[in-house]
């Protein structure tokens, strides 16, 4: 495909940022937003972009997006999954919260609980926790990436698994419509395995995006979740795997949890 000018910077842009919004480069570019949907219409029908409503992510199939940029990828949705799924666990419980900008979010959203365990294999959120005498914050040791944070690898892994604890909090980086959870590193899935299998309730945050993207390592399926939070499951696919297994779907742009 040839592009454009325009088009190239754009593509250069989602790269950068991780996403795109039609009212941002309509305004960069001062062109109209109905030139801004066709540019972007013919990004996505090239496959080097992905729609979402109001703009466009860059995929990124065998490579993730960088981290600051995903941490403002549906920030506002990730601020009200982390506060769904806080309202979920209640005081005094065990927990495990692994890698990712959304389940940070979750990490936030628990700081007025009390006489919490947090498990960890992000250093992001055991430096926010740490400051909170309520809560008791375990880091997993491990290999520590450069990118996000994240602990990985096998002693992360063989440090998880001397725990057996209330919930866990798991994000994943894609979600296939045959509810494949996907992600990058298979390192970090790993660690992820481990904290699902050690776990007595699941919960799986991710927002609406997770679904327009592909990632090529396999965490598990959403069949093996206990809950599942995020702003909006647009798949019906999706939703017959939580009616199936009596899986707690809650989704945040509903204001309510429904088992579907």
């Amino acid at each position: 495909m040839f592009l454009s000018g325009r088009q190239t910077e754009i593509l250069d842009i989602a790269k950068s940022e991780g996403r795109v919004l039609v009212e941002d480069l309509a305004a960069r570019f001062s062109v109209t937003p109905q030139t801004i949907r066709k540019d972007l219409n013919d990004l996505c029908d090239s496959r080097v972009l992905t729609r979402i409503h109001g703009g466009a992510i860059f995929p990124g199939g065998t490579e993730n997006v960088k981290y600051e940029a995903r941490r403002s990828i549906a920030a506002n949705e990730k601020t009200a999954i982390g506060r769904a799924t806080a309202a979920l666990i209640p005081n005094n419980a065990s927990l495990f919260i692994n890698i990712g900008t959304t389940t940070e979010a979750v990490g936030e959203a628990l700081i007025e609980h009390h006489e919490l365990m947090v498990i960890t294999n992000n250093i992001n959120v055991a430096s926010r926790l740490r400051l909170f005498p309520s809560i008791e914050v375990v880091i997993a040791g491990g290999v520590v990436r450069h990118s996000d944070g994240g602990i990985v690898g096998e002693a992360a892994v063989d440090f998880i698994r001397q725990f057996k604890v209330d919930y866990a909090v798991i994000g994943a980086s894609a979600i296939d419509p045959d509810g494949a959870l996907l992600d990058f590193d298979y390192r970090e899935v790993k660690v992820a395995q481990a904290i699902m299998a050690n776990a007595r309730h699941v919960v799986l945050v991710a927002d609406s995006t997770k679904f327009e993207r592909t990632a090529p390592v396999r965490i598990g399926h959403l069949s093996q979740v206990h809950t599942f939070v995020t702003d909006e499951c647009p798949l019906d696919s999706l939703r017959r795997i939580c009616s199936e297994g009596a899986i707690n779907l809650v989704e945040t742009n509903r204001n309510d949890s429904t088992k579907d």
